[in-house]
Parts: structure tokens; C-alpha cells; sequence
């Protein structure tokens, strides 16, 4: 998959897509049933499938002191997407640039003269344009005069209830990730490279992989079961693992993070990119009398982990 940022620099065999719009948080189920028709006319009219989104998300511009709500980095969101088989993704910078553009300006000088595309694709509840201005109906007619179709989909229902990124924020508060997962169609995971911390955990006989949450949604502080897949360096692959995400109250640290425990490997991951699966949440975050209780409670988290995941 390519990486594509700038609009006036797209390769000719990256232009004619039929692509999907918009910020894609989590690509959940929704996100994918809106993706799918843009691949699937890809397939049939033999042009690239393309995703069209932006970075930083539009909210992160607009409400830059509300509370961390993203799902996703960047980083993950685009490992996700290719796993779905994207060709091309169209990560369009959301600058004063871009946000200063009426829907016709959008619609032409990003969507057709940019990128070229043939198709677009946008959820029925799609707004784009200064001030929010167009909706499914204005890009459905301003893509009859510049020359590419337009679908507009329908919201994905589950028991009743549309399936949305909010609703997947809710379920991970709640400690909930199965739920979240069946959501997304995928677990909940949190990509980034090994930071380096205080090493209490090799001491206490649990190296872990620090990961920072800058930025992202904070599900419930506590123990997971988790995946894990190393991404980069010379110890690629896959490991089951249990991990705590919170605050680390034994040691009076309050920066939420991630710490994650890789069950049978031995290496060096400092500086290596992990994404880390939420798979069940096993028991909210604590404070123990003394060293030895932590110890022993890690034990039984690592125990209840692996019977987890076997």
C-alpha cells in the first residue's frame, strides 16, 4: 500500500480511484461495509481502491483541549487499511488549507484535480467542506459535474443500534473489549514503538514494552489479555501476553501507559514498533502492600492471561 500526502504530486497510476472518504477512527465494521463498495467497483473498473483521509483528525484541530478520543494513531489506522487491501491511502494533511475550502472547492480541487478519482464512497451522514457546508447530496452533485460517481452508504446496525466509534470508546471504558472487538471486527489495538521506562518490571521478573497512549482513548485501567505482534527488527512475529494499562498507583507515577508482558520471548525491544490486541480485561488496576503481593499477582494475571488465549 502507498502512503500518498500531497495533492499535487499523485503519480498518474495512483489517480482514477474509486476510494473511500473520511477519518476512519478504528475502521470498525461500519467503516469496512463503506470500503467495500469502493473496492469492489475497483475491482470491477480495474482502477486503484484508495482510501481518502486526514491527519490530524479534524477534531484534534477543532477541539484541541477535549480529552483523548482517537482509537487510532496514524500509524495503526494504516497497517489496518492495508491489511483490508488498500492500494493507495490519501492521508490529505488538515491544514488551514484545507479547512478553508468550500464543498466545491473540495470536491475540485481535492477529489477531481487532485486525486483524480473516478468513485467516491462517504457515509450517508458525510459532511465535508467550510463550515460543514456539503453533505451526500451536494457531493453527489458536484461529482455529476466534475465527472466521478458517488454512493453514498448506509449505516451499519448491530441489535438495533449503529455501530460507531463512540459506541467503541463506550464498550472499552467499560472494560469491555470482546464487545469492541466484535464492533471494530478486529481487536482493539495500540500500535507505537517500545519506549524506554524504569525498568521496575525486569526487576520484578516482568520485562516490559512501554508503550505511551498520547493521544488515544483510554480504556479501563487494568490487566488484559493481550496479542502482540513486533513489527519491525529482527524479532518479528507474534505472542500472546498480558499487559497493564493505568496509571502504576504502586509507584505514584500518573501518566496512563502501556506496559506489556510478551509471554516466552527473550530479546531486546527498545525502539521497535509493537501493536498490542486487546482480547479480555481481567482486573481493574490496584495497589498491593508491598513487593511480594505485586509479584504474586502478576503470576496469577500471567496464568489467567495464557488460559485466555489458549
Amino acid at each position: 500500500m502507498r502512503i500518498l500526502r500531497d495533492i499535487a504530486a499523485i503519480p498518474d497510476d495512483a489517480r482514477g480511484a474509486s476510494a473511500a472518504i473520511g477519518n476512519f477512527d478504528g475502521v470498525h465494521r461500519g467503516h469496512q461495509a463503506v470500503m467495500s463498495i469502493a473496492r469492489d467497483r475497483a475491482r470491477d473498473a480495474d482502477v486503484p481502491f484508495g482510501i481518502v483521509t486526514f491527519e490530524p483528525h479534524p477534531r484534534e484541530v477543532f477541539a484541541p483541549d477535549a480529552d483523548p478520543f482517537r482509537l487510532m494513531n496514524a500509524e495503526a489506522r494504516a497497517h489496518r487499511l492495508e491489511k483490508l487491501g488498500v492500494d493507495v491511502l490519501y492521508e490529505l494533511p488538515f491544514d488551514a488549507r484545507m479547512i478553508a475550502r468550500t464543498p466545491e472547492a473540495f470536491a475540485r480541487e481535492v477529489l477531481s484535480d487532485g486525486l483524480g478519482l473516478s468513485h467516491a464512497v462517504t457515509g450517508a451522514d458525510f459532511r465535508f467542506g467550510k463550515g460543514r457546508a456539503g453533505d451526500g447530496a451536494a457531493l453527489e452533485a458536484l461529482g455529476a459535474q466534475l465527472g466521478f460517481d458517488v454512493t453514498l452508504a448506509s449505516l451499519l446496525r448491530e441489535q438495533g443500534d449503529g455501530i460507531s466509534s463512540t459506541r467503541i470508546r463506550q464498550a472499552l471504558s467499560d472494560g469491555d473489549p470482546r464487545l469492541a472487538a466484535t464492533m471494530l471486527g478486529h481487536l482493539h489495538r495500540i500500535e507505537g514503538p517500545v519506549l524506554h521506562g524504569e525498568k521496575r518490571g525486569r526487576q520484578l521478573g516482568y520485562p516490559t514494552a512501554n508503550m505511551s497512549m498520547d493521544g488515544l482513548h483510554l480504556p479501563r485501567f487494568g490487566v488484559y489479555a493481550v496479542t502482540v505482534d513486533i513489527t519491525t527488527g529482527p524479532d518479528r512475529g507474534s505472542y500472546g501476553g498480558v499487559a497493564s494499562l493505568g496509571v502504576r498507583p504502586m509507584f505514584g507515577v500518573n501518566t496512563p501507559n502501556l506496559e506489556t508482558f510478551l509471554f516466552d520471548f527473550k530479546g531486546d525491544l527498545y525502539g521497535q514498533h509493537l501493536s498490542v490486541g486487546l482480547v479480555e480485561f481481567l482486573r481493574g488496576e490496584e495497589r498491593f502492600d508491598g513487593i511480594e503481593a505485586l509479584i504474586e499477582q502478576m503470576d496469577r494475571d500471567s496464568d489467567r492471561a495464557r488460559a485466555v488465549l489458549a
